[in-house]
């Protein structure tokens, strides 16, 4: 790309003060302003790249759209995030009503550009290093709108934008279709483990008795909450598990907030030995994962009720198995409850029902398990990295287009890397 290749992104439309705007002061659109039906508001949850979500939505009166008429975005629009990681995702306004912007958003009307050209430029690595390069801020990094109104934009002429999107249009198409693949075949993969889970704890034998969770745990396992608030980060201060921390079966110590122990002294009856399962009660309701022994010491947040097994009526691995198996899970789901905020009262967590054999049994049950989880695993890693492939190959694409370097037809490199 050439210098002279280059446009500030103010230069591409009729009145960049008007065409380029973030949403009002935040005095002017509060929560006191907002409907259950209405005039929709978008705010940085909804937008993705290349896509506007329709979730969890506001909506104001048309008293107040009139009154913010400035802020507001229509059809063929681009909408970009100016707060939060990622900066500058951006999506075409497609398929929604009329509506405002909060702050943290920027309505885009660029007329001397194609939109999709322009979106697409917008969610490229070159844009988001520029304007990650711009940003302000650490906790919650942020860019002016005076630099979205500055981003250099490569604008070859018309015609050639035209063709770039053709090209990127069929390559992601083409990357869709084989994500799509993958992601369906690692669900059957998980759904296949989720049977065999059920068949294991559904066909009981003789020996067998159900019981309630709190029935099976040790006397010092209360069965409760966490930690309301963490706090800040203290430096060298106590480890404490987030509904956000438990992406994996194992939990250590590796990025973990660390609190002033002072906030946690009343809530000694959650503060973790080690070897517990995690359970989490609010948002992704059912998520279960085993605290490794260096946690010894750590407490958990409101969002997670920490299990500890009474080990001469159920074994940890057994536990762990039967609270992941849909057994568990539908009761979990079925006494979830929430709109805004999913989840599960503690006494009807307590009264989950679980089925123990013997011990010897729960051994044997355990050790089967033990064997066959790993191959699950194993193809996860494997779908997950093609995954990963994918969403990389999106990047080196986007990056060559909007760098002056795309090829007549990257065919094939899309082709090669859908393949891996």
């Amino acid at each position: 790309m050439t210098e002279l290749s280059l446009t500030p992104l103010r230069e591409l439309c009729d009145n960049f003060k008007a065409d380029i705007v973030d949403g009002p002061f935040g005095a002017n659109l509060k929560r006191e302003h907002y409907k259950t039906e209405g005039i929709p508001v978008l705010k940085i949850q909804n937008i993705k790249s290349f896509k506007i979500t329709l979730k969890k939505m506001d909506y104001v009166d048309d008293e107040k759209y009139q009154e913010l008429i400035r802020h507001s975005y229509r059809k063929g629009d681009i909408v970009m995030t100016k707060l939060g990681d990622p900066l500058g995702e951006s999506a075409i306004v497609e398929n929604i009503k009329d509506g405002l912007i909060v702050a943290d958003l920027v309505r885009i009307r660029a007329q001397k550009v194609d939109t999709k050209y322009l979106c697409y430029h917008l969610n490229s690595p070159v844009t988001s290093a520029y304007i990650n390069s711009q940003q302000k801020g650490t906790t919650r990094p942020r860019v002016r709108i005076s630099v979205v109104r500055d981003l250099p934009i490569y604008t070859p002429p018309l015609a050639e934008q035209k063709r770039i999107v053709a090209i990127l249009d069929q390559a992601f198409a083409d990357i869709e279709q084989a994500r799509a693949k993958t992601e369906k075949n690692l669900k059957n993969a998980r759904e296949l483990f989720e049977s065999y889970l059920q068949q294991v704890f559904s066909q009981r034998g003789q020996g067998w008795v159900e019981t309630t969770l709190e029935n099976l745990v040790t006397d010092d396992c209360s069965l409760s909450y966490g930690i309301v608030q963490p706090g800040d980060d203290v430096h060298g201060g106590m480890a404490v598990v987030r509904p956000t921390d438990m992406k994996k079966e194992l939990i250590n110590l590796d990025g973990l907030k660390l609190i002033d122990p002072v906030k946690a002294e009343g809530y000694q009856r959650t503060k973790l030995k080690g070897g517990e399962l995690l359970v989490c009660v609010r948002g992704s309701t059912g998520i279960t994962s085993i605290a490794c022994k260096s946690l010894a010491g750590a407490n958990v947040t409101r969002g997670i009720v920490p299990v500890r097994f009474d080990p001469l009526k159920i074994s940890d691995r057994f536990g762990y198995y039967q609270f992941i198996s849909p057994l568990v899970q539908t009761q979990i789901k079925s006494a979830t409850y929430g709109a805004a905020l999913m989840q599960i009262n503690i006494r009807d967590f307590r009264k989950i029902i679980l089925s123990v054999p013997t011990l010897e049994k729960q051994t044997e049950i355990a050790n089967k398990l033990d064997e066959i989880a790993p191959e699950l695993k194993k193809v996860e890693r494997i779908y997950d990295s093609k995954i990963s492939a994918l969403d990389e190959l999106k990047k080196s694409i986007l990056q060559k287009a909007f760098a002056g370097e795309l090829t007549k037809s990257p065919v094939n490199e899309t082709k090669k890397g859908v393949a891996a």
